[in-house]
C-alpha cells in the first residue's frame, strides 16, 4: 500500500445509532461532502448513520468540538447518540479524564456525565416550541399542527433540540408508515430545511416506543434529540410524565424533563465497535 493515503478512523454505535468517528485535531481539514458520502457507504466504504468530527474547541470550558454529519454528506445540528460516543472516545483518549465536562456543540455547549460503565447522560439544551426556531411555516404557534399527505391528514407536534422534529402520536410504531410519511412530511415546503420525523406509541406515563426517519439518514435504530423531542412534545400534551424511557429499536434511552425552560437530559449507552484506516488514495 506504498503511497496511498489513509484516514483514521472510529466506528462506534449509541443504542444501535452507528457512527464513524474522525479525530481532526490540531487543525485538519473537514471531511467534504464527497469524503463523507464515501466514507457513509455501506457498500464500499464504512458506512454509518453519522459521521462525527472531534475537533479543537473555540470554547476555553470545552474539552473539545464536535460536529456531525449525514450520510448523503450534509451538514446535522445535533445527535444526542453522537454526543455521548464523543465523550466515550475523549474519555478513552485521555482528554476528558473526569466524570463532568463540557463538549463544544454546533447549537452550543454541551454537559456530560460519565455514569460508568460506557453510559453518558447528556444535557441537550431546553426544547423550543416555536415555528421559527425550527423553521417550520405556520401561522402561529399550536400544541399540534396537520398536513395533507397524499389521501391523509397528518397530525403532529413539533420541537427544536437544536435540530428539528415532529412528532406524530401513533397506536403501533410497529404498523406505522414511517417509509412512506417520514420522507414525504421532510419534503413539505413549510419545512424549508427539512425535519426529523418521530413516530411515538405512549406506553405508559414513563414509557414509549419511538421509529424516527432521520434527515439525510433515513431510518435509524436510534435517534437521542428525537427521543428527547418525542418526550417534550408528549409531556406538554400530559400524556407522559417527566421522566420516561424510550425503547427504540437500537436500544432504551432515559429522558429527565423538569419542565418549559429548562434542559432536557439523556442518559443512555456507548459501544466501540472497531478501528480502521480508510484508504483515500488507490495506490498505483
Amino acid at each position: 500500500m506504498t503511497g496511498a493515503a489513509s484516514l483514521r478512523f472510529t466506528k462506534m454505535h449509541g443504542a444501535g445509532n452507528d457512527f464513524v468517528v474522525l479525530d481532526l485535531r490540531g487543525g485538519r481539514s473537514s471531511p467534504s461532502p464527497a469524503l463523507a458520502r464515501a466514507l457513509g457507504d455501506r457498500h464500499t466504504g464504512v458506512g454509518f448513520d453519522q459521521l462525527l468530527t472531534i475537533e479543537d474547541a473555540g470554547d476555553p470550558a470545552a474539552v473539545a468540538r464536535y460536529r456531525i454529519w449525514n450520510a448523503d454528506g450534509s451538514a446535522a445540528q445535533q445527535c444526542g447518540n453522537g454526543a455521548r460516543c464523543v465523550a466515550a472516545w475523549l474519555q478513552r483518549d485521555g482528554a476528558a479524564p473526569d466524570a463532568r465536562f463540557v463538549l463544544e456543540a454546533p447549537p452550543g455547549p454541551v454537559m456530560v456525565e460519565a455514569l460508568g460503565a460506557g453510559r453518558y447522560a447528556l444535557a441537550l439544551g431546553v426544547p423550543s416550541f416555536e415555528p421559527a426556531d425550527l423553521p417550520f411555516h405556520a401561522d402561529q404557534a399550536a400544541d399540534a399542527y396537520r398536513l395533507r399527505l397524499g389521501d391523509q391528514d397528518v397530525a403532529f407536534g413539533i420541537a427544536s433540540m437544536g435540530n428539528p422534529h415532529a412528532v406524530i402520536e401513533v397506536p403501533d410504531v410497529h404498523a406505522a408508515d414511517v417509509a412512506g410519511i417520514g420522507p414525504a412530511l421532510q419534503a413539505r415546503d413549510e419545512f424549508p430545511e427539512g425535519v426529523n420525523v418521530g413516530f411515538a406509541q405512549v406506553l405508559a406515563p414513563d414509557r414509549i416506543r419511538l421509529r424516527v426517519f432521520e434527515r439525510g439518514a433515513g431510518e435509524t435504530l436510534a435517534c437521542g434529540s428525537g427521543a428527547c423531542a418525542a418526550v417534550a412534545v408528549l409531556a406538554r400534551r400530559g400524556r407522559v410524565g417527566r421522566h420516561v424511557f424510550v425503547e427504540l429499536p437500537g436500544g432504551t434511552l432515559e429522558i429527565t424533563w423538569p419542565g418549559d425552560g429548562s434542559p432536557v437530559t439523556m442518559a443512555g449507552p456507548t459501544a466501540f465497535v472497531f478501528e480502521g484506516d480508510f484508504l483515500l488514495e488507490q495506490p498505483e
